[in-house]
């Protein structure tokens, strides 16, 4: 027991007290000054080396790349706030534009189904409006997590202003889809029973 309490202290992992450094005295204000150095550079640190010139380069590459990637990091952030800014403004227009033109009714009872963003929506529509609708008369278009029933003068300049919006856009043009099931073997008979 004739550990003092600071041996007891580092044998159990506490790390002595550094002595405070106190800096070098500053010479007289008005006395004289001390005389320039002869040699310019800086003497060099204890137990290192001085720099190579191989390393300067090499630190300047790593400072010249990093600025750049700096530079790179910045400019895609402003274009995507412009991209976002212009996406905001074209949905505005085209909320003005469609304001007050949708056709959606409360009483439509039968649902069309569609493909939209990779997925199967719907949006109730009357007979005529789903007659008109598949003969591309009309169209849909989604605003606000909403699909609105519009007619397709109105759909073709809502794709002028902003083409992500149009929801469902019919051709009756378009060559039918090729049906794998259109094949004789694949088809159903008609005498048969579940």
């Amino acid at each position: 027991m004739s550990d003092s309490l600071r041996d007891q202290l580092l044998n159990l992992g506490f790390k002595a007290p550094r002595p405070e450094r106190k800096p070098p005295p500053r010479p007289p204000r008005g006395g004289e000054a001390r005389p320039p150095r002869k040699d310019a550079s800086p003497p060099p640190a204890k137990g290192r080396k001085p720099r190579s010139r191989e390393d300067i380069d090499l630190a300047k590459a790593y400072a010249i790349r990093a600025q750049k990637e700096k530079d790179e990091r910045i400019e895609a952030e402003r274009r995507k706030q412009e991209e976002a800014r212009q996406r905001r403004e074209a949905r505005a227009r085209l909320a003005a534009l469609v304001k007050g033109q949708a056709l959606n009714r409360e009483d439509a009872d039968i649902a069309r189904h569609f493909e939209y963003g990779g997925k199967i929506k719907r949006v109730y529509v009357t007979a005529e409006q789903l007659r008109a609708l598949n003969a591309g008369e009309l169209g849909l278009l989604q605003m606000d997590g909403r699909y609105l029933l519009v007619t397709a003068a109105l759909l073709a300049e809502a794709e002028r202003v902003f083409a992500p919006a149009v929801a469902l856009k019919v051709d009756p043009a378009a060559p039918a889809e090729d049906d794998p099931y259109a094949d004789p073997k694949y088809q159903v008979p008609d005498d048969l029973v579940w």
